[in-house]
């Protein structure tokens, strides 16, 4: 333990622990798939043999090395033995490890937002909560170089425990690059090197490319291969001949050996070796159970080897340690190719429980068949410092937004962009002298200037460890951008990989969590390429992280740069994204709203009950999709009232009322708005049949009528839910049943053409399906039909006469 000597009696102390930990997690599989009642008779799964190989690596960090300010990523697999731990700790009930992998118990893999017990970071993805931890280690490297941070915090480590098949995902080596540029310090990755994967052994030589990517990348590498009973065996004579055996086993005969047991393990041994005098005395003065035990004493269970690995780093270099483990460690499945998905029998966990001196009918009690005093136990564990008695989920104050009038100038333009107008309300932002603009970071794929974020950067600067001057400046070569790196920079520059950009917005966006300090994360890319980091966008909104992402361009409206840089189905991905409140404002006053609503909204940690309202959960808060355009579109001149910012917040507004003799209802989302506009002209012209509705975020106003859908269909459960009418129903009750509503946007035309389900209107949906094509705007909109012309033939089926219902 960090601060005590450690002697036999704090190794008994970890080896009894490591043992609970190890039954324990089996436990609570077996439990899970073969005891408590299931109804539908599918398995539940678990991993026994995957958390087994973890139990002594976790046991050592958890019960003696970590300290409070440590974050772990816990390898997905691991869960068990990581409730296990908690549940010794007393940070983890009972109820839930009976429930592991039921409603409402202990997850399947570690959850921030649905676990009770101490999770720092989320996993489930494989490989991402290994990469998190670095941008971690550098949003903390971020925050203690400005002078607003707290100087009580103390440094911490960012630790992931690894599956070695998790380094076969590239994001993996996509975070090695970008912690190397952004000199990565505090960082420590535990690989679990059990040499299997789900479907059977690893290649032959894996090590020598693990271990030479990392010095690639200036890590150290520290290797936990041989645990204190084989290095004490390799000291006597012949032991030299026995490491020399196992250096050069192939990875599928050493699993195949360790499941057959000591019997296999002397007949493989003395074939191979033949009579060799010192090492033939060796193993015979070992029974087959004493052979066994000691082939099995590799690094990554020795609670001796993985302590000195562990407290001889005294230092901040990034940190990898190879720790050779055997999958299913302790149990039956030790070594069986088949064992990831496999459980242990009824006989064989009986058998198990038995060796673990646990009695029948006292399988959960925590400190049954330990051999060590209860009360000795618990004051061990009372002096563990990772187990402090005060939350390790901290918390920071909200920063108090400036209002959308503060960005003045971002909407004064006649015609503008909407990625225009993020520009200028950036750099309006950067201008002031607020919490709110200390606050923010922001972070791009090597898209800073042509996402519009170079005024913001020229002002604030971009973030380094230490201070590197703009080579052009100091050279005076006219620029317009100014790349100076500084300690108090607000832009972390990264590569092109979009999968790091979404990991770094996860990591910042939970700041005040892990490090008691509010940051109001801004990235931007190209709105084609959020599918490359989809899935580190999904990890991050399910941590629950605090992030705004900004995509620009998007569609057709890109329309030189053809198919491969035009998006189609984002849009979508906005709707469906849980913990994201996807925009597209067509003008620059819509954004200037919304994106001061965002700052806010990311910052609001409330209940997730429905406003009575909007019936947007809004309370609870959540990250912030802006979907922006280059395309520049005529601005309208209007106040902005609190009711029409409040509409556009909602999703929706009317540009133009429908009237009683409305027969065409124009709904568009985004920059698509002036042609929706055009045909209006072109329909109506004098007559006042044509309506526009103006659809600022598709995701809030479908996800507000679900909601509302849901309180009407609980309605003998709660008073007045059969009222329950959400914002865009209100918006179509003034649209006469007769009429037809034609949507448009520049994307994929499921967006919008829900709308027709709301009140039961007939819809023509509009939009882009296919992959784009190069040309002009005007050629593009025409040839997908989203240009005034196609719109006014679109709503010419409702203009024609009205079809009779029924």
């Amino acid at each position: 333990m960090a601060g005590e000597t450690r002697d036999d009696t704090h190794l008994a102390m970890l080896d009894a622990l490591s043992r609970k930990a190890l039954w324990l997690s089996n436990w609570m599989i077996h439990h899970a798939n073969h005891i408590r009642p299931n109804a539908s008779g599918v398995k539940v799964g678990g991993h026994q043999s995957s958390s087994a190989s973890m139990t002594a690596i976790m046991t050592a960090l958890y019960f003696d090395v970590l300290r409070p300010e440590d974050r772990v990523a816990v390898k997905p697999h691991a869960a068990p033995v990581f409730h296990a731990i908690q549940y010794l700790f007393g940070r983890q009930t009972l109820d839930k490890l009976k429930a592991f992998r039921g409603l409402g118990g202990a997850q399947s893999y570690p959850s921030r937002t649905k676990d009770t017990d101490d999770v720092d970071i989320s996993t489930g993805s494989v490989g991402l909560g290994v990469a998190f931890t670095a941008f971690a280690s550098i949003v903390q490297d971020y925050i203690r170089a400005k002078s607003w941070a707290r100087p009580d915090m103390p440094e911490g480590r960012m630790i992931a425990l690894v599956g070695d098949a998790e380094l076969d995902e590239g994001n993996v080596y996509e975070c090695l690059l970008e912690g190397w540029k952004q000199g990565l310090r505090n960082t420590w990755w535990v690989i679990d090197y059990n040499r299997q994967s789900l479907d059977g052994v690893v290649r032959e030589g894996l090590y020598d490319r693990i271990a030479a990517i990392f010095k690639a990348f200036d890590w150290r590498v520290v290797t936990i291969k041989y645990g204190a009973r084989q290095r004490a065996a390799f000291a006597e004579p012949g032991g030299e001949r026995l490491r020399a055996w196992i250096d050069a086993c192939p990875n599928g005969l050493y699993s195949a050996l360790m499941y057959q047991g000591g019997a296999a393990w002397r007949a493989r041994l003395q074939d191979d070796l033949g009579d060799q005098g010192d090492v033939s005395a060796l193993i015979a003065r070992r029974d087959d159970a004493e052979l066994a035990d000691l082939m099995a004493n590799l690094g990554g269970h020795c609670l001796e080897s993985l302590l000195d690995a562990f407290h001889g780093i005294d230092d901040d270099r990034p940190t990898v340690f190879i720790a050779y483990t055997v999958k299913g460690w302790g149990t039956p499945l030790a070594g069986h190719k088949d064992n990831h998905s496999g459980q242990m029998t009824e006989a064989q966990i009986h058998a198990l429980r038995d060796a673990m001196g646990v009695r029948a009918g006292h399988e959960w009690a925590p400190f049954e068949g330990l051999g060590i005093d209860e009360a000795v136990l618990r004051a061990f564990l009372d002096r563990v410092p990772f187990n402090t008695g005060a939350s390790r989920r901290l918390s920071a104050a909200p920063v108090a937004a400036i209002g959308p009038q503060a960005v003045g100038g971002a909407s004064t333009q006649a015609t503008t962009s909407t990625q225009t107008a993020f520009g200028r309300i950036m750099d309006a932002i950067a201008k002031t002298d607020t919490d709110l603009a200390r606050r923010i970071v922001t972070t791009s794929p090597d898209v800073t200037v042509s996402t519009n974020l170079g005024g913001w950067v020229n002002r604030r600067a971009l973030f380094a460890a230490d201070e590197i001057a703009d080579i052009f400046q100091r050279q005076r070569i006219p620029s317009a951008q100014k790349w100076h790196f500084s300690p108090q920079g607000q832009h972390i520059e990264l590569g092109i990989a979009e999968m790091n950009l979404f990991l770094l917005l996860g990591a910042a966006g939970l700041a005040h969590e892990l490090f008691g300090e509010r940051l109001l994360p801004v990235g931007t890319l190209y709105d084609p390429f959020i599918s490359r980091g989809l899935d580190a966008l999904n990890y991050a909104c399910y941590q629950d992280a605090r992030f705004m992402v900004v995509a620009t361009p998007s569609g057709v409206s890109l329309a030189g740069e053809g198919g491969a840089h035009q998006s189609i189905a984002q849009p979508l991905i906005g709707m469906s994204q849980d913990g994201l409140a996807s925009f597209e404002p067509a003008f620059a006053d819509e954004l200037a709203v919304i994106i001061d609503w965002g700052f806010s909204h990311m910052q609001r940690t409330g209940a997730k009950t429905p406003d009575p309202v909007s019936f947007l959960p809004d309370a609870a808060g959540g990250a912030v999709y802006l979907r922006l355009s280059t395309r520049p579109v005529d601005q309208p001149r209007r106040a902005m009232t609190p009711a029409l910012a409040d509409a556009i917040i909602t999703g929706g507004y009317w540009l133009k009322a429908p009237e009683p003799g409305c027969e065409v209802v124009i709904a568009c989302q985004g920059v698509a708005m002036t042609e929706a506009v055009a045909a209006a002209g072109l329909i109506g012209g004098a007559r006042r049949n044509v309506a526009v509705l103006a659809v600022t975020s598709a995701d809030r106003l479908h996800a507000g009528w679900l909601a509302a859908e849901k309180a009407r269909a609980e309605g003998a459960r709660a008073e007045g839910a059969m009222d329950a009418v959400s914002p865009v129903e209100r918006l179509l009750d003034q649209v006469p049943d007769h009429a037809g509503i034609v949507t448009v946007i520049d994307g994929h035309p499921a967006t919008l053409a829900w709308l027709g389900g709301v009140n039961g209107h007939r819809v023509a949906a509009l939009g882009v399906d296919h992959f784009g094509q190069t040309g002009t705007v005007e050629d593009l909109y025409a040839h997908y039909g989203i240009d005034a012309q196609g719109i006014a033939a679109a709503a010419r089926r409702f203009t024609r006469g009205r079809r009779r219902r029924g």
